[in-house]
């Protein structure tokens, strides 16, 4: 059996999202909950290599409060086999790094990753760094960005990354960890026998014991990273300036502008 293990997050509906102003911090009570959207995408391209591969298993892998559940019903209903929900206090407050070690032992414990996917990031943080921290721990080769698995033969893949000049195509040993952007698939919807099994299905519900992570790794003894504060950037008062005219004499002005201000 070949596992492709799919690493997916419950996040904040970002059109449902509110801001208080007195403790500058997001409100989290009564928001929608969403299945971070790059995820999707992630669980698509897993989706479609089991469609031509009788041998492929895929396992939707996610770390949150029981409430993330729903995200793990909802990736059965797309095609999912199993769901694995990693849930414990001990989690609370990780950050990418503590995050990602909860879910590389999560992978370990399950055991047998031929491929692992991830979205390239997740809107709640943008950071882009819990796949490449998987990939660490577990000490895979890792290719970010993928737009397209372009090959998938015994022991390798071939595959195309987006780059800032372009795209490069690479070729990597597997097990490997994938990292995939939007440009890759459109993700399906769910059937009418997915939804019926995702009403009855019920995850595996794994805390840190039993997934053998130590203590002072994950939560916020394991975090490095921790977020003091948040607030929006103050709004600049003043009137703008505006500028009519000719090509060249808009471009001089704007020049002249940013030498005032010391951009250039």
């Amino acid at each position: 059996m070949k596992n492709i293990f799919v690493c997916v997050k419950q996040v904040p509906d970002t059109t449902e999202v509110k801001w208080d102003t007195e403790k500058g911090t997001l409100k989290r009570e009564g928001v929608a909950s969403i299945l971070n959207p790059f995820d999707l995408y992630a669980l698509e391209e897993a989706l479609r290599i089991k469609d031509k591969d009788p041998e492929v298993r895929v396992i939707a892998l996610t770390m949150g409060p029981k409430q993330s559940q729903e995200i793990l019903k909802e990736c059965v209903s797309l095609g999912a086999d199993e769901g694995i929900l990693l849930s414990d206090a001990l989690f609370a407050g990780s950050d990418t790094l503590a995050t990602s070690y909860a879910l590389s032992r999560a992978i370990l414990h399950r055991g047998d990753p031929w491929i692992v996917f991830a979205g390239k990031q997740a809107i709640d943080g943008d950071t882009a760094q819990v796949g490449p921290g998987i990939a660490t721990w577990l000490g895979l080769p890792q290719a970010t960005y993928v737009r397209k698995v372009e090959s998938l033969e015994e022991g390798k893949a071939v595959v195309e990354r987006l780059t800032e000049e372009g795209y490069e195509r690479v070729e990597i040993s597997l097990p490997a960890l994938f990292t995939v952007v939007k440009e890759i698939n459109t993700p399906r919807l769910p059937s009418l026998r997915g939804k019926m099994k995702a009403k009855s299905f019920q995850p595996l519900l794994w805390s840190a014991q039993e997934v053998g992570a130590e203590e002072e790794r994950v939560g916020l003894r394991g975090s490095p990273t921790q977020v003091k504060r948040v607030f929006s950037p103050p709004q600049k008062e003043g009137e703008g300036e505006r500028v009519e005219g000719k090509p060249e004499v808009l471009a001089l002005r704007l020049s002249t502008l940013l030498k005032e201000w010391k951009v250039l």
